[in-house]
Parts: structure tokens; C-alpha cells; sequence
């Protein structure tokens, strides 16, 4: 049995399952680890959707902000945006049971020494912590008042962590950093703005996997979310979104032993749209 971690799909399904083919994936034996934003800015949300879903018990995702959009988008919390492809979702017959198998995806997958997440983990946060925390979002979102809870979650602020936060603003914090975080403060506060590389970090902030006294360190962490800052590999981390949309590649790499498969990618869209 083999597991991999693939990167961010944005409704790629063309890519992913050429990628599929070129690893060999096998269901009866092989598990594929989603690091979240399946749909969105792609050609085939509703065709990539329906491929994951349909792995079942062999694959795991976590959510991702594309997703969290999607769910807002049909949940009428959340407007669409120009460079939106979301359409073929949310007109298809099969649409309510697509968006509830993904309103019942974790925030934060944990395995061994191995823990994944969209976007980072705040560097106050334990991987136990982490766990916790991302199972109050889940049990927001597969709640009968999801919908509320998605009218609420949009916003940059609070933009510090704090275990007294309650209620809304807490929710809002953790979504943040797990699906959205790029650079945060060695303090934890989360600076949403800044999208480059990692020099192009704002005085005072870091990669947030290069915070200092991070906690979460002694766990290897899996993410995507971060296109220019592209395949990092690295003992304690695995950077995977290669910028399958922007017309990069689409990244796997298997757990076991760390080998890197990819496979070039069409251009759907252009930076900045």
C-alpha cells in the first residue's frame, strides 16, 4: 500500500487523473491524501468533485479556501467572483450531495508523524491543539446552522490567536490560518495580504513555517495553497502547489519514501485575474 499527497487541484481533473496514471494508483491498495481546494479557476470543479468523492475511504481531504468559497457561494452567504468556475457545481443534479460530502471534510488531517493542512498552523499551535481546534470548525460546518456559521466566517480580524476568543471571531481565526495563512508574526498574528515568496515577507513576519519556536515542529506538515512559493521538500515540511491552474504542474509525492511524481498542466488562468 502506497500513500500520496497531491496538490492543489482547483478543478484540474484533467491533470489529476493523468497523474493518477503516471503513479500507478491502484484503489485497492493506494491512498491519495488531498491538501484542499479542489474546485475553482479550473475547467472541471464538477468533474473533479464528483473523481474524489468517488474515491471514498481512499482518499482525504482537508478544506481549502476555494472550497470554503464554493460552500458560501451555494449557501447564497457569499458572492461570486469574476474568475470564478463554479457554475458546473452549482447547476448539476447531484449538486446537494456533492456539497454535503464536502461540508463533512476534516480541517486537518493527522497520521503518524505526518499531519496536513490547506493552508499552516498558527506557531503557538501543537499538532494536538491543531486537532482540536480544526474539529470545532467541522462541527460548525456539518451542524444544521452551517449556513449561519458561513455568514459569519468572512473577515481578516481578529488576526491574533487567543484562547479567550469565542463564538464567531474564534471560528474566524482558526479557518484563517488553516486555509488562508501565509505569513504570520513569531506571536501568531496572521498577515492575510501578501502573496509572494517567502522574501517578500513584511517586517516582522515569516513563512509561518518558519516561525520561530513553532510547536509543531517534530510532525512533517503537508500544505498547499502557496503557488509562488511553489514544491518545497523539505524533512519537516512538503510544499505541493505547483500552480496546476496557472499552467505549472500538478504534484504527488509518495509518504513512504518521499518520491516526487509530476505532470505538466494547462494554462486556465492567469495570475491576478
Amino acid at each position: 500500500m502506497s500513500t500520496y499527497a497531491i496538490g492543489d487541484l482547483q478543478g484540474c481533473s484533467g491533470a489529476l487523473l493523468q497523474l493518477l496514471d503516471v503513479i500507478g494508483f491502484n484503489r485497492r491498495r493506494d491512498r491519495i491524501w488531498f491538501v484542499g481546494d479542489l474546485v475553482n479557476r479550473g475547467p472541471d470543479s464538477l468533474a473533479t468533485l464528483r473523481l474524489v468523492k468517488d474515491l471514498g475511504d481512499n482518499a482525504v481531504t482537508v478544506l481549502g479556501n476555494h472550497d470554503f468559497h464554493l460552500l458560501a457561494v451555494a449557501a447564497g452567504q457569499a458572492k461570486k467572483h469574476r474568475s470564478d468556475t463554479l457554475d458546473d457545481v452549482l447547476a448539476a443534479p447531484d449538486r446537494d450531495e456533492l456539497l454535503h460530502w464536502l461540508r463533512q471534510r476534516p480541517m486537518f488531517h493527522v497520521e503518524g508523524t505526518w499531519a496536513m493542512v490547506h493552508a499552516g498552523l498558527l506557531p503557538q499551535w501543537s499538532i494536538a491543539q491543531a486537532q482540536a481546534l480544526g474539529h470545532e470548525v467541522e462541527n460548525a460546518l456539518r451542524g444544521d446552522d452551517w449556513r449561519v456559521f458561513l455568514a459569519r466566517l468572512y473577515g481578516d480580524k481578529p488576526d491574533s490567536w487567543s484562547e479567550e476568543l469565542r463564538g464567531p471571531d474564534r471560528l474566524r481565526v482558526i479557518v484563517n490560518a488553516m486555509a488562508r495563512m501565509r505569513f504570520c508574526s513569531a506571536a501568531g498574528t496572521i498577515e492575510l495580504h501578501t502573496k509572494g515568496e517567502t522574501a517578500d515577507a513584511p517586517p516582522g513576519f515569516f513563512p509561518w513555517f518558519n516561525a520561530p519556536g513553532r510547536a509543531s515542529r517534530g510532525h512533517t506538515l503537508i500544505f498547499g495553497h502557496w503557488s509562488t512559493l511553489g514544491l518545497r521538500l523539505r524533512p519537516d515540511l512538503l510544499a505541493l502547489d505547483t500552480g496546476c491552474v496557472w499552467g505549472g504542474s500538478l504534484s504527488a509525492v509518495r509518504l513512504e519514501d518521499r518520491r516526487l511524481f509530476q505532470v505538466p498542466c494547462k494554462q486556465y488562468q492567469r495570475p491576478g485575474r
